[in-house]
Protein backbone atom coordinates (compact mmCIF):
# COMPACT_ATOMS: atom_id res chain seq x y z
CA UNK A 1 0.00 0.00 0.00
CA UNK A 2 1.56 3.42 -1.00
CA UNK A 3 1.87 5.54 2.04
CA UNK A 4 -0.46 8.49 1.71
CA UNK A 5 0.60 9.84 4.98
CA UNK A 6 1.54 13.62 5.67
CA UNK A 7 5.56 13.60 6.48
CA UNK A 8 6.64 13.73 9.90
CA UNK A 9 7.69 17.59 11.10
CA UNK A 10 11.44 16.82 11.14
CA UNK A 11 11.02 15.43 7.37
CA UNK A 12 9.63 18.47 6.22
CA UNK A 13 12.26 19.92 4.35
CA UNK A 14 13.38 22.20 1.19
CA UNK A 15 10.32 22.58 -1.35
CA UNK A 16 7.94 21.04 1.30
CA UNK A 17 8.57 24.27 3.36
CA UNK A 18 8.51 26.64 0.53
CA UNK A 19 5.01 25.55 -0.10
CA UNK A 20 4.02 25.67 3.58
CA UNK A 21 4.94 29.30 3.66
CA UNK A 22 3.97 30.19 0.32
CA UNK A 23 0.22 31.06 1.37
CA UNK A 24 1.02 33.23 4.29
CA UNK A 25 3.05 34.82 1.72
CA UNK A 26 0.84 35.52 -1.18
CA UNK A 27 -1.88 36.66 1.67
CA UNK A 28 0.73 39.42 3.30
CA UNK A 29 1.20 40.29 -0.67
CA UNK A 30 -2.11 40.73 -1.28
CA UNK A 31 -2.65 43.15 1.80
CA UNK A 32 0.40 44.95 1.02
CA UNK A 33 -0.22 44.92 -2.95
CA UNK A 34 -2.40 48.30 -2.43
CA UNK A 35 -0.03 50.18 -0.52
CA UNK A 36 2.88 49.91 -2.60
CA UNK A 37 0.65 50.39 -5.94
CA UNK A 38 -0.59 53.43 -3.97
CA UNK A 39 3.01 54.88 -3.59
CA UNK A 40 3.74 54.33 -7.02
CA UNK A 41 0.46 55.42 -8.83
CA UNK A 42 -2.50 55.61 -7.13
CA UNK A 43 -4.72 55.32 -10.07
CA UNK A 44 -3.09 51.85 -10.98
CA UNK A 45 -4.03 50.88 -7.29
CA UNK A 46 -7.42 52.01 -7.69
CA UNK A 47 -8.37 49.98 -10.30
CA UNK A 48 -6.78 46.42 -8.59
CA UNK A 49 -8.89 47.71 -5.65
CA UNK A 50 -11.87 48.29 -7.60
CA UNK A 51 -11.26 45.30 -9.53
CA UNK A 52 -11.26 43.08 -6.19
CA UNK A 53 -14.20 44.51 -4.62
CA UNK A 54 -15.77 44.25 -8.16
CA UNK A 55 -15.22 40.32 -8.04
CA UNK A 56 -16.71 40.47 -4.46
CA UNK A 57 -19.48 41.60 -5.42
CA UNK A 58 -20.15 39.17 -8.77
CA UNK A 59 -19.05 36.19 -5.84
CA UNK A 60 -21.38 37.66 -3.48
CA UNK A 61 -24.79 37.33 -6.23
CA UNK A 62 -23.48 34.05 -7.17
CA UNK A 63 -23.80 32.88 -3.67
CA UNK A 64 -27.32 34.17 -3.04
CA UNK A 65 -28.73 32.58 -5.90
CA UNK A 66 -27.25 29.13 -5.19
CA UNK A 67 -28.31 29.47 -1.40
CA UNK A 68 -31.62 29.93 -2.80
CA UNK A 69 -31.66 27.06 -4.94
CA UNK A 70 -29.75 24.99 -2.87
CA UNK A 71 -32.04 25.18 -0.12
CA UNK A 72 -35.11 24.44 -2.59
CA UNK A 73 -33.24 21.81 -3.26
CA UNK A 74 -32.48 20.70 0.36
CA UNK A 75 -36.30 21.08 1.41
CA UNK A 76 -37.55 18.96 -1.56
CA UNK A 77 -34.88 16.02 -0.94
CA UNK A 78 -35.98 16.15 3.05
CA UNK A 79 -39.63 15.92 1.71
CA UNK A 80 -38.75 12.48 0.01
CA UNK A 81 -39.86 8.98 1.01
CA UNK A 82 -36.02 7.96 0.39
CA UNK A 83 -36.73 4.35 1.87
CA UNK A 84 -39.95 4.11 -0.29
CA UNK A 85 -36.91 5.31 -3.37
CA UNK A 86 -34.60 2.56 -2.68
CA UNK A 87 -37.17 -0.21 -2.71
CA UNK A 88 -38.12 0.70 -6.04
CA UNK A 89 -34.43 1.20 -7.58
CA UNK A 90 -33.91 -2.32 -6.18
CA UNK A 91 -37.25 -3.81 -7.72
CA UNK A 92 -37.31 -1.35 -10.58
CA UNK A 93 -40.52 -0.66 -10.68
CA UNK A 94 -43.18 2.08 -9.10
CA UNK A 95 -44.73 1.13 -5.68
CA UNK A 96 -47.33 3.61 -4.52
CA UNK A 97 -48.50 5.67 -7.63
CA UNK A 98 -49.47 8.18 -5.20
CA UNK A 99 -45.79 9.39 -3.75
CA UNK A 100 -43.76 12.18 -5.10
CA UNK A 101 -41.10 10.99 -7.41
CA UNK A 102 -38.67 13.07 -8.85
CA UNK A 103 -37.60 13.20 -12.50
CA UNK A 104 -34.18 11.38 -11.84
CA UNK A 105 -35.63 8.81 -9.93
CA UNK A 106 -37.90 7.67 -12.89
CA UNK A 107 -34.38 7.59 -14.66
CA UNK A 108 -32.57 5.57 -12.56
CA UNK A 109 -35.82 3.24 -12.39
CA UNK A 110 -35.32 2.51 -16.22
CA UNK A 111 -31.93 2.17 -16.04
CA UNK A 112 -31.78 -0.38 -13.55
CA UNK A 113 -35.11 -1.68 -15.01
CA UNK A 114 -33.17 -4.77 -16.27
CA UNK A 115 -31.73 -6.03 -12.96
CA UNK A 116 -28.27 -4.67 -13.70
CA UNK A 117 -28.30 -2.89 -9.68
CA UNK A 118 -25.01 -4.31 -8.55
CA UNK A 119 -25.31 -2.63 -4.83
CA UNK A 120 -28.94 -3.50 -3.72
CA UNK A 121 -29.93 -0.97 -1.36
CA UNK A 122 -31.27 -3.48 1.19
CA UNK A 123 -28.24 -5.70 1.44
CA UNK A 124 -25.37 -2.23 2.60
CA UNK A 125 -24.97 -2.06 5.97
CA UNK A 126 -24.17 1.73 7.38
CA UNK A 127 -21.58 2.12 10.09
CA UNK A 128 -21.64 5.40 12.63
CA UNK A 129 -18.76 6.45 14.26
CA UNK A 130 -19.21 9.38 16.74
CA UNK A 131 -16.19 10.61 17.96
CA UNK A 132 -15.67 11.93 21.48
CA UNK A 133 -13.37 13.26 23.58
CA UNK A 134 -14.84 14.34 26.69
CA UNK A 135 -18.53 16.38 25.70
CA UNK A 136 -21.54 16.07 28.36
CA UNK A 137 -23.98 12.95 28.42
CA UNK A 138 -26.13 16.23 27.49
CA UNK A 139 -24.36 17.00 24.53
CA UNK A 140 -23.73 12.76 22.99
CA UNK A 141 -27.26 11.15 23.82
CA UNK A 142 -29.44 13.11 21.48
CA UNK A 143 -26.87 12.25 18.58
CA UNK A 144 -27.22 8.33 18.85
CA UNK A 145 -30.91 9.47 19.35
CA UNK A 146 -31.42 11.04 15.90
CA UNK A 147 -29.59 8.09 14.42
CA UNK A 148 -32.11 5.59 16.10
CA UNK A 149 -35.14 7.82 14.71
CA UNK A 150 -33.89 8.00 10.99
CA UNK A 151 -35.93 6.41 8.54
CA UNK A 152 -34.48 3.08 7.99
CA UNK A 153 -34.04 -0.08 9.34
CA UNK A 154 -31.81 -0.04 12.58
CA UNK A 155 -30.74 -3.70 12.03
CA UNK A 156 -28.77 -2.54 8.98
CA UNK A 157 -27.32 0.26 11.21
CA UNK A 158 -23.90 -0.86 13.25
CA UNK A 159 -23.07 2.18 15.99
CA UNK A 160 -19.47 2.73 17.35
CA UNK A 161 -18.84 5.55 20.02
CA UNK A 162 -15.34 6.19 19.15
CA UNK A 163 -13.83 7.93 22.88
CA UNK A 164 -10.12 8.93 24.10
CA UNK A 165 -8.47 7.31 27.21
CA UNK A 166 -7.49 10.83 27.71
CA UNK A 167 -10.68 11.87 28.04
CA UNK A 168 -10.52 9.95 31.71
CA UNK A 169 -12.91 7.15 33.42
CA UNK A 170 -16.29 9.67 33.17
CA UNK A 171 -15.92 9.31 29.38
CA UNK A 172 -15.38 5.94 29.58
CA UNK A 173 -18.63 5.09 32.05
CA UNK A 174 -20.46 7.34 30.14
CA UNK A 175 -19.86 5.57 26.45
CA UNK A 176 -20.52 1.93 28.21
CA UNK A 177 -23.73 3.34 29.69
CA UNK A 178 -24.60 4.52 26.78
CA UNK A 179 -23.90 1.62 24.48
CA UNK A 180 -26.07 -0.66 27.21
CA UNK A 181 -28.76 2.08 26.86
CA UNK A 182 -28.73 1.89 23.11
CA UNK A 183 -26.78 -0.74 22.17
CA UNK A 184 -29.98 -3.49 21.49
CA UNK A 185 -31.51 -0.77 18.73
CA UNK A 186 -28.82 -1.93 16.65
CA UNK A 187 -27.54 -4.70 14.45
CA UNK A 188 -24.25 -4.16 15.95
CA UNK A 189 -23.43 -1.27 19.03
CA UNK A 190 -19.83 -0.99 20.46
CA UNK A 191 -17.85 1.80 22.65
CA UNK A 192 -14.20 1.85 21.43
CA UNK A 193 -11.33 3.29 23.14
CA UNK A 194 -8.71 5.01 21.50
CA UNK A 195 -5.35 4.28 23.45
CA UNK A 196 -3.50 8.03 24.57
CA UNK A 197 0.12 8.32 23.36
CA UNK A 198 -0.18 6.29 20.10
CA UNK A 199 3.22 6.20 17.91
CA UNK A 200 3.44 8.68 15.07
CA UNK A 201 0.08 10.47 16.11
CA UNK A 202 -0.96 14.04 17.01
CA UNK A 203 -3.80 14.48 19.76
CA UNK A 204 -6.70 14.30 17.40
CA UNK A 205 -9.97 12.84 15.93
CA UNK A 206 -8.28 10.96 12.92
CA UNK A 207 -6.28 8.92 14.92
CA UNK A 208 -9.32 8.26 16.99
CA UNK A 209 -11.72 7.59 14.30
CA UNK A 210 -9.01 5.34 12.48
CA UNK A 211 -8.36 3.28 15.34
CA UNK A 212 -12.33 2.60 15.70
CA UNK A 213 -12.31 1.73 12.04
CA UNK A 214 -9.09 -0.67 12.11
CA UNK A 215 -11.41 -2.59 14.46
CA UNK A 216 -14.41 -2.34 12.70
CA UNK A 217 -12.69 -3.54 9.54
CA UNK A 218 -11.92 -6.58 12.11
CA UNK A 219 -15.71 -7.25 13.36
CA UNK A 220 -16.40 -7.08 9.79
CA UNK A 221 -14.12 -9.79 8.40
CA UNK A 222 -14.94 -12.03 11.26
CA UNK A 223 -18.45 -11.87 10.16
CA UNK A 224 -18.17 -12.58 6.32
CA UNK A 225 -19.43 -8.78 5.93
CA UNK A 226 -17.94 -7.36 2.41
CA UNK A 227 -16.89 -3.99 2.92
CA UNK A 228 -18.04 -3.07 -0.37
CA UNK A 229 -21.47 -3.49 1.33
CA UNK A 230 -20.73 -0.92 4.32
CA UNK A 231 -20.99 2.99 4.32
CA UNK A 232 -18.68 4.64 7.00
CA UNK A 233 -20.35 7.78 8.61
CA UNK A 234 -18.40 10.19 10.82
CA UNK A 235 -20.10 12.00 13.33
CA UNK A 236 -19.23 14.71 15.93
CA UNK A 237 -21.01 14.47 19.56
CA UNK A 238 -23.55 17.16 18.51
CA UNK A 239 -23.78 15.85 14.80
CA UNK A 240 -27.68 15.01 14.23
CA UNK A 241 -28.66 13.24 10.92
CA UNK A 242 -31.61 14.38 9.15
CA UNK A 243 -34.32 11.60 9.62
CA UNK A 244 -33.59 10.31 5.60
CA UNK A 245 -29.80 10.73 5.76
CA UNK A 246 -28.95 7.22 5.91
CA UNK A 247 -31.71 6.15 3.86
CA UNK A 248 -30.36 8.80 0.93
CA UNK A 249 -27.13 7.64 1.47
CA UNK A 250 -28.52 4.37 0.56
CA UNK A 251 -29.50 4.96 -2.84
CA UNK A 252 -26.84 7.62 -3.74
CA UNK A 253 -23.81 4.49 -2.70
CA UNK A 254 -26.47 1.96 -4.70
CA UNK A 255 -26.34 4.28 -7.78
CA UNK A 256 -23.08 5.72 -8.15
CA UNK A 257 -21.08 4.51 -10.42
CA UNK A 258 -17.77 3.68 -8.65
CA UNK A 259 -18.54 3.68 -4.97
CA UNK A 260 -14.88 2.82 -4.09
CA UNK A 261 -13.79 5.98 -5.52
CA UNK A 262 -16.21 8.10 -3.93
CA UNK A 263 -17.68 10.09 -1.17
CA UNK A 264 -20.77 11.38 0.13
CA UNK A 265 -21.01 14.85 1.92
CA UNK A 266 -24.37 15.79 3.10
CA UNK A 267 -24.69 19.50 4.56
CA UNK A 268 -23.29 20.69 7.82
CA UNK A 269 -26.07 22.92 9.37
CA UNK A 270 -24.87 24.59 12.34
CA UNK A 271 -28.85 24.92 13.70
CA UNK A 272 -29.00 23.02 16.84
CA UNK A 273 -28.58 25.00 19.77
CA UNK A 274 -28.95 28.58 17.41
CA UNK A 275 -31.27 30.44 19.50
CA UNK A 276 -29.18 29.98 22.35
CA UNK A 277 -26.00 30.79 20.84
CA UNK A 278 -24.48 34.20 21.40
CA UNK A 279 -25.23 37.03 18.45
CA UNK A 280 -21.68 36.78 16.75
CA UNK A 281 -21.70 33.17 16.90
CA UNK A 282 -25.00 33.34 15.40
CA UNK A 283 -23.76 35.03 12.31
CA UNK A 284 -20.90 32.73 12.16
CA UNK A 285 -22.91 29.38 12.64
CA UNK A 286 -25.95 30.40 10.00
CA UNK A 287 -22.86 32.19 7.64
CA UNK A 288 -21.29 28.92 7.74
CA UNK A 289 -24.50 26.68 6.89
CA UNK A 290 -24.86 28.78 4.12
CA UNK A 291 -21.88 28.36 2.77
CA UNK A 292 -22.15 24.55 2.84
CA UNK A 293 -26.05 24.80 1.22
CA UNK A 294 -23.83 26.77 -2.01
CA UNK A 295 -21.24 24.54 -1.75
CA UNK A 296 -23.60 21.15 -2.79
CA UNK A 297 -24.66 22.82 -5.62
CA UNK A 298 -21.27 22.98 -6.71
CA UNK A 299 -19.85 19.48 -7.17
CA UNK A 300 -16.38 20.50 -9.14
CA UNK A 301 -15.71 21.65 -5.57
CA UNK A 302 -17.09 19.48 -3.47
CA UNK A 303 -14.39 18.29 -0.62
CA UNK A 304 -14.56 15.69 2.51
CA UNK A 305 -15.86 18.13 5.10
CA UNK A 306 -16.85 17.19 9.08
CA UNK A 307 -19.35 14.44 8.88
CA UNK A 308 -19.17 12.77 5.69
CA UNK A 309 -19.51 9.31 4.63
CA UNK A 310 -17.43 7.41 2.55
CA UNK A 311 -17.58 3.15 1.79
CA UNK A 312 -15.49 1.28 4.01
CA UNK A 313 -13.60 -0.49 0.92
CA UNK A 314 -12.59 2.97 0.18
CA UNK A 315 -11.00 3.55 3.64
CA UNK A 316 -9.45 0.53 3.67
CA UNK A 317 -7.68 1.12 0.55
CA UNK A 318 -6.68 4.87 1.45
CA UNK A 319 -5.83 3.51 4.83
CA UNK A 320 -8.24 5.54 6.60
CA UNK A 321 -7.44 8.38 7.85
CA UNK A 322 -4.43 10.88 8.33
CA UNK A 323 -3.30 10.67 11.92
CA UNK A 324 -0.78 13.55 11.77
CA UNK A 325 -3.46 16.45 10.99
CA UNK A 326 -5.87 18.13 12.99
CA UNK A 327 -7.83 18.56 9.28
CA UNK A 328 -8.30 14.92 8.91
CA UNK A 329 -11.91 15.58 7.17
CA UNK A 330 -10.83 17.98 4.68
CA UNK A 331 -7.12 16.27 4.29
CA UNK A 332 -9.24 13.06 3.53
CA UNK A 333 -9.75 14.38 -0.10
CA UNK A 334 -6.55 14.78 -0.86
CA UNK A 335 -5.42 11.34 0.72
CA UNK A 336 -8.18 9.34 -1.65
CA UNK A 337 -7.19 11.85 -4.50
CA UNK A 338 -3.80 10.45 -5.01
CA UNK A 339 -4.68 7.03 -3.67
CA UNK A 340 -7.16 6.96 -6.41
CA UNK A 341 -4.81 8.62 -9.15
CA UNK A 342 -7.39 11.56 -9.41
CA UNK A 343 -10.58 9.36 -10.01
CA UNK A 344 -11.88 10.44 -6.52
CA UNK A 345 -15.44 12.01 -6.50
CA UNK A 346 -17.57 13.57 -3.53
CA UNK A 347 -20.73 13.54 -4.20
CA UNK A 348 -23.49 15.87 -2.78
CA UNK A 349 -26.14 14.75 -0.26
CA UNK A 350 -29.00 17.04 -0.64
CA UNK A 351 -30.54 16.70 3.21
CA UNK A 352 -28.60 18.14 6.29
CA UNK A 353 -26.57 16.67 9.37
CA UNK A 354 -27.50 19.30 12.06
CA UNK A 355 -24.75 20.61 14.58
CA UNK A 356 -24.50 22.91 17.48
CA UNK A 357 -22.91 26.36 16.94
CA UNK A 358 -20.32 27.52 19.31
CA UNK A 359 -21.40 27.61 22.73
CA UNK A 360 -19.97 27.32 26.06
CA UNK A 361 -20.25 28.23 29.83
CA UNK A 362 -19.24 31.89 29.79
CA UNK A 363 -19.87 34.09 27.09
CA UNK A 364 -16.14 34.98 27.09
CA UNK A 365 -15.05 31.69 26.72
CA UNK A 366 -17.49 31.21 23.63
CA UNK A 367 -15.98 33.99 21.96
CA UNK A 368 -13.01 32.04 22.43
CA UNK A 369 -14.22 28.35 21.35
CA UNK A 370 -15.16 30.41 18.23
CA UNK A 371 -11.64 31.77 17.65
CA UNK A 372 -10.48 28.16 18.09
CA UNK A 373 -12.65 25.94 16.14
CA UNK A 374 -12.06 28.55 13.43
CA UNK A 375 -8.22 28.49 13.11
CA UNK A 376 -8.42 24.52 13.09
CA UNK A 377 -10.44 25.15 10.40
CA UNK A 378 -8.07 27.24 8.41
CA UNK A 379 -5.10 25.25 9.26
CA UNK A 380 -6.39 23.21 5.84
CA UNK A 381 -4.04 25.64 4.32
CA UNK A 382 -1.39 22.67 5.31
CA UNK A 383 -2.67 20.95 2.57
CA UNK A 384 -1.17 23.11 0.06
CA UNK A 385 2.22 22.00 0.71
CA UNK A 386 0.65 17.80 0.67
CA UNK A 387 -0.77 18.49 -2.58
CA UNK A 388 1.79 20.22 -4.18
CA UNK A 389 4.27 17.59 -2.75
CA UNK A 390 2.46 14.69 -3.35
CA UNK A 391 1.13 15.69 -6.79
CA UNK A 392 4.10 17.57 -8.93
CA UNK A 393 7.24 15.73 -6.83
CA UNK A 394 6.23 11.96 -6.38
CA UNK A 395 5.53 9.34 -9.70
CA UNK A 396 1.58 9.42 -9.96
CA UNK A 397 -0.97 8.88 -12.42
CA UNK A 398 -3.38 11.81 -11.31
CA UNK A 399 -4.45 13.92 -14.68
CA UNK A 400 -2.22 17.08 -14.78
CA UNK A 401 -4.47 19.52 -15.56
CA UNK A 402 -7.34 18.87 -12.51
CA UNK A 403 -4.53 18.64 -10.58
CA UNK A 404 -3.69 22.31 -11.54
CA UNK A 405 -6.85 23.02 -11.24
CA UNK A 406 -7.81 21.69 -7.97
CA UNK A 407 -3.97 22.78 -6.55
CA UNK A 408 -5.31 26.18 -7.62
CA UNK A 409 -8.47 27.04 -6.06
CA UNK A 410 -7.32 25.22 -2.98
CA UNK A 411 -4.40 28.09 -2.76
CA UNK A 412 -6.77 30.99 -4.04
CA UNK A 413 -9.30 29.49 -1.21
CA UNK A 414 -7.32 29.98 1.74
CA UNK A 415 -5.41 33.44 0.68
CA UNK A 416 -9.02 34.88 -0.09
CA UNK A 417 -10.11 33.58 3.71
CA UNK A 418 -7.35 35.29 5.33
CA UNK A 419 -7.55 38.64 2.38
CA UNK A 420 -11.18 38.97 1.55
CA UNK A 421 -12.51 40.56 4.48
CA UNK A 422 -9.31 42.73 4.98
CA UNK A 423 -9.55 44.59 1.35
CA UNK A 424 -13.28 44.61 0.96
CA UNK A 425 -13.26 46.92 4.34
CA UNK A 426 -10.61 48.89 4.34
CA UNK A 427 -9.38 48.43 0.16
CA UNK A 428 -11.23 51.85 -0.60
CA UNK A 429 -9.58 54.22 1.74
CA UNK A 430 -5.58 53.02 1.01
CA UNK A 431 -4.75 54.62 -2.09
CA UNK A 432 -6.19 58.34 -0.79
CA UNK A 433 -3.66 58.22 2.13
CA UNK A 434 -0.84 58.07 0.00
CA UNK A 435 -2.49 60.89 -2.55
CA UNK A 436 -5.49 63.31 -1.11
CA UNK A 437 -5.52 65.42 -4.72
CA UNK A 438 -5.74 62.29 -7.04
CA UNK A 439 -9.24 61.86 -8.37
CA UNK A 440 -9.54 58.14 -8.52
CA UNK A 441 -8.42 57.80 -4.81
CA UNK A 442 -10.85 60.17 -3.79
CA UNK A 443 -13.49 58.73 -5.93
CA UNK A 444 -12.92 54.92 -4.78
CA UNK A 445 -14.41 55.14 -1.69
CA UNK A 446 -17.91 56.34 -3.17
CA UNK A 447 -17.11 53.76 -5.77
CA UNK A 448 -16.51 50.89 -3.28
CA UNK A 449 -19.05 52.05 -1.01
CA UNK A 450 -22.06 51.80 -3.48
CA UNK A 451 -20.67 48.26 -5.30
CA UNK A 452 -20.56 47.09 -1.32
CA UNK A 453 -24.56 48.43 -0.86
CA UNK A 454 -25.36 46.28 -3.60
CA UNK A 455 -23.88 43.41 -2.57
CA UNK A 456 -25.59 43.81 0.97
CA UNK A 457 -28.86 42.76 -1.48
CA UNK A 458 -27.02 39.42 -1.37
CA UNK A 459 -27.13 39.88 2.89
CA UNK A 460 -31.21 40.03 2.77
CA UNK A 461 -30.73 36.50 1.08
CA UNK A 462 -28.50 35.47 4.04
CA UNK A 463 -31.13 36.89 6.59
CA UNK A 464 -34.17 35.40 4.96
CA UNK A 465 -32.38 31.80 4.83
CA UNK A 466 -31.53 31.98 8.17
CA UNK A 467 -35.08 32.54 9.64
CA UNK A 468 -36.19 30.08 7.07
CA UNK A 469 -33.61 27.13 8.39
CA UNK A 470 -34.21 28.22 12.54
CA UNK A 471 -35.51 25.49 14.36
CA UNK A 472 -38.67 26.08 16.78
CA UNK A 473 -37.68 28.99 19.38
CA UNK A 474 -37.39 27.17 22.45
CA UNK A 475 -40.57 28.47 24.96
CA UNK A 476 -37.91 29.79 27.45
CA UNK A 477 -37.87 32.64 25.14
CA UNK A 478 -39.93 34.99 24.38
CA UNK A 479 -40.79 36.65 21.28
CA UNK A 480 -38.65 39.46 20.90
CA UNK A 481 -35.72 37.03 20.63
CA UNK A 482 -37.02 36.37 16.87
CA UNK A 483 -36.26 40.57 16.41
CA UNK A 484 -32.48 39.63 17.92
CA UNK A 485 -32.69 37.39 14.88
CA UNK A 486 -32.09 40.04 12.31
CA UNK A 487 -30.37 42.55 14.32
CA UNK A 488 -27.70 40.18 14.64
CA UNK A 489 -26.54 40.74 11.08
CA UNK A 490 -24.87 43.86 12.14
CA UNK A 491 -21.91 41.91 13.20
CA UNK A 492 -21.10 40.58 10.37
CA UNK A 493 -18.21 43.18 9.35
CA UNK A 494 -16.50 42.24 12.71
CA UNK A 495 -17.25 38.74 12.61
CA UNK A 496 -15.66 38.55 9.91
CA UNK A 497 -12.59 40.28 10.04
CA UNK A 498 -12.11 38.90 13.71
CA UNK A 499 -12.70 35.51 13.07
CA UNK A 500 -12.38 34.74 9.42
CA UNK A 501 -9.62 36.60 8.67
CA UNK A 502 -7.38 36.39 11.61
CA UNK A 503 -7.77 32.63 11.84
CA UNK A 504 -6.55 32.06 8.69
CA UNK A 505 -4.00 35.04 8.97
CA UNK A 506 -3.02 32.88 12.46
CA UNK A 507 -3.02 29.13 10.73
CA UNK A 508 -0.79 30.32 7.66
CA UNK A 509 1.55 32.04 10.24
CA UNK A 510 2.24 28.86 12.31
CA UNK A 511 2.72 27.50 8.95
CA UNK A 512 5.36 29.61 7.94
CA UNK A 513 7.05 29.32 11.05
CA UNK A 514 6.98 26.11 11.91
CA UNK A 515 4.66 25.93 14.62
CA UNK A 516 2.60 23.09 13.59
CA UNK A 517 -0.64 22.95 15.57
CA UNK A 518 -0.14 19.07 16.45
CA UNK A 519 -3.47 19.28 18.84
CA UNK A 520 -6.75 18.77 17.81
CA UNK A 521 -8.34 21.65 19.92
CA UNK A 522 -11.86 20.32 20.71
CA UNK A 523 -14.34 23.11 20.27
CA UNK A 524 -16.30 23.49 24.08
CA UNK A 525 -19.86 22.60 23.93
CA UNK A 526 -22.74 23.26 26.41
CA UNK A 527 -26.13 22.49 26.16
CA UNK A 528 -28.73 25.75 27.73
CA UNK A 529 -32.08 24.23 29.20
CA UNK A 530 -34.85 26.20 30.73
CA UNK A 531 -33.17 25.56 34.50
CA UNK A 532 -29.82 26.35 32.95
CA UNK A 533 -29.96 28.87 30.03
CA UNK A 534 -26.45 30.50 28.89
CA UNK A 535 -25.16 32.80 31.08
CA UNK A 536 -24.71 35.73 27.72
CA UNK A 537 -26.27 36.29 24.57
Amino acid sequence: MTDLEIPEPAARRGHYRFFEILPWCLSVSMIVLPFILSAINTTLAAFFVLMYIFIYLTRAIAVASRSLHGYSVMRRNQRLNWLELSRELESGKVGDVAMVRPDWHLKQLKRYSNGDLQLKPSQLYHAVIVATYNESREVLEPTIQSIVASNYPMDHVILILAYEERGGKRVEKQAEELIRLYGDKFFYAEAIKHPYGMPHEIIGKGGNITYAARKLQAFLEQNNIDPLRVIVTTLDSDNHPDKGYLACLSYSYAVCPDPVRAAFQPISMYTNNIWDAPAPMRVLATGNSIYNIVLSMRPHAMRNFSSHAQGMASLIKTDFWSTRTIVEDGHQFWRSYFAFDGRYFVYPLHVPIYQDAVLTDSYRRTLKAQFVQLRRWTYGASDIAYVIDRGYFHKNKVPRMDLLAKTLRLIEGHVTWAVAPVLTLIGGFIPVLFDSHSLAANQLPNIVSRIQTFALLGGLVTIYLCLKTLPPKPERYKRHRSLFMIAQWVYLPITTLTYHSFAAFYSQTRLALGKYMDKFDVTEKAVATDKRPPSSL
